[in-house]
This record gives C-alpha cells, structure tokens and sequence, in this order.
C-alpha cells in the first residue's frame, strides 16, 4: 500500500482535525461551500467530499468516502466530520463501517435521525425522487452511533420549501401537537434527535437555509472546537430569520 498523501489540514494547522464536509439529497459538493469558507475563516481546513446521493446505496457512499481518505488522508490525524441532512446519516454509517479512522467530533446539520416523513411521503408516491438513499438511512434503519464519539445536532425550524407541503399534510393527518409539528420545511426537529448524541440544538433556519446561516456556523465551529454547543449564543440566534 502506497504511503498516504497529507491531510488538507497539515498545509494549516497540522494539530488540529480537518472538516470533511458531506451534502445531502439532491446536492452536490458546491453547496457546502459558504458552511466551509465559514469554517475556514474561523481557522479549519475543509474538504467538500462529493456522492451520488441518488444512485448508489449509502454503503457505497461510505466506501466512496473511505476510498478518498484513503488516497489523501494520514490515517493517524483525527478528522472532523459536518454533514447536511442524508450527509449525517452517511458519517453513521462511514463510522459503522470503517471503524480504524480517528473520528474527532461530528456535526450533523437537519439530519433525519430517526427517518424521514417527507422522504417516506416521496418513496411510495414517486420512489425515483429518494432512489437508493431511502433504504437504510432515510428509512430510519441506519447504523447506530459508534459509542464515543462525539456528535452534536443542529435542527431547524422555519419551514421553507417544498417539503412543508408534504409535513403540513402529515400534521393534519396525524393530528400532532404543536411542538411535534416544528420543522425546517422538509425535516422535523424531533427527527433529528438522537438519544446517543452529545448535545443537541434547535435554531431559527430552514433546512437550505442552515447552510448559508452564521448562526450554524458558529455553532459548529464551537462545538467542533469544544464538544458542546455554545448556549449564550443561541437565544440570539433566535431573534433572527432568513
């Protein structure tokens, strides 16, 4: 086996994990961008790691994911890992599968944790709109998180986007209360949580929005730093919308 190449971070901040960022449904790697040059200016080095969310199983984004560490990556420096909606389910996944990478901390941003309602609407009424990433991740049915490792979960709840057609009709159907009906337009908060995660917080985005939203990245940026989110700020955070 050929010697790995350099971690992105070691042009940097050698002691410090780099960011593996990974998009979700739908998305390609350039969405990520103004979430990493946030994260840049705040001292990380990033990487926008692109999949084919639609065609391949997430055990193929996994391998994807693996693969690339495996040809620019020094396996003995920590990564950090952010990842966006589907992006979330697939670093549960990357950690199941391919246990011998050092994981610093992860952030997951409006991740369907515990399966998707929009995306369960979607699979039985036009199944190529979720294609493969439905079984196994937005299904619900993902890997269990590796114990020790550290996550941190940002939720949304303003509802943008197309997807609140599909939760408002869910709302109604199933009569949920109030709190249960907060979402960011296409995922719900209490989708999002994750009993076996560290921390976790609820900001005043959609689920696009999160992307582009200082707020997020601050929060990241934090609790990739600290292991924990910053409190202070996010009744602040709260005062402003999209």
């Amino acid at each position: 086996m050929s010697k790995p190449k350099p971690s992105p971070a070691s042009s940097a901040q050698p002691s410090r994990p780099f960011v593996v960022l990974i998009h979700g449904l739908h998305q390609k790697a350039w969405i990520m961008q103004p979430l990493a040059k946030q994260l840049q200016s705040r001292g990380f080095a990033t990487h926008q790691h692109n999949y084919y969310s639609l065609r391949d199983s997430i055990d193929k984004h996994s391998a994807a994911l693996n693969n690339w560490l495996l040809d620019n990556h020094d396996p003995s420096v920590p990564i950090n890992l952010v990842g966006h909606s589907l992006g979330g389910l697939v670093i549960r996944d990357f950690i199941a599968r391919f246990p011998q990478w050092k994981i610093a901390r992860c952030v997951t941003l409006g991740t369907p944790h515990n399966g998707s309602t929009t995306a369960k609407y979607v699979n039985k009424l036009l199944s190529p709109l979720v294609g493969k990433s439905y079984k196994n991740a937005l299904d619900g049915q993902n890997a269990p998180l590796k114990k020790g490792i550290s996550l941190g979960v940002i939720a949304g709840n303003t509802p943008h986007g197309l997807g609140q057609i599909v939760l408002n009709y869910h709302n109604q159907k199933s009569k949920l209360s109030h709190p249960q009906c907060e979402h960011d337009g296409t995922v719900y908060v209490f989708e999002t949580k994750l009993a076996t995660a560290t921390d976790h917080i609820t900001l005043p985005v959609s689920h696009t929005g999160m992307l582009v939203n200082q707020a997020v990245a601050e929060q990241t940026a934090y609790f990739l730093d600290h292991g924990m989110f910053k409190r202070a700020a996010i009744k602040q955070a709260s005062n402003k919308r999209l």
